[in-house]
């Protein structure tokens, strides 16, 4: 039974405020769990090296890297051409020796990919023990 005269239907309402509170709180949400990166602001502040010296180390091999990029391995000049000759000296300075200690010492101003040839000669010649020398820090 429909008591109600006419056909008429109410419209329905569209309620704006709940919908702006909730997209406020989602914005508010995103914007706090948002982080922002600053990579040109990246600040890197390189470690001293203040350890005691080491116990001598029998027959080290000695691998000397100047700002150049130029090779010695004990105290004799080598031509970079490949990691493989490289390794084949330090195969020749190590001698009898099966895993010897090779001791690089790098220039400040060195190139890294230098340093990387020299770990990269040394792993394909078969050896695992590999050791830089620094310079102490000044006292304070």
């Amino acid at each position: 039974m429909n008591f109600r005269r006419g056909s008429t239907h109410e419209e329905p309402e569209l309620n704006l405020i709940a919908m702006i509170d909730v997209l406020l709180v989602i914005l508010i949400f995103l914007m706090v769990t948002t982080t922002y990166s600053r990579f040109a602001e990246l600040q890197i502040n390189l470690p001293q090296a203040d350890a005691e010296k080491p116990v001598d180390q029998p027959d080290p091999v000695n691998v000397a890297v100047d700002a150049a990029g130029h090779y010695m391995v004990d105290k004799t000049a080598v031509a970079f051409s490949n990691p493989e000759s490289l390794s084949a000296e330090l195969r020749r300075a190590a001698g009898s020796q099966t895993d010897p200690v090779i001791v690089i010492n790098a220039d400040a101003n060195a190139t890294h990919q230098a340093v990387i040839h020299v770990m990269e000669a040394a792993r394909i010649a078969g050896f695992s023990r590999i050791t830089f020398t620094t310079q102490a820090s000044a006292p304070k």
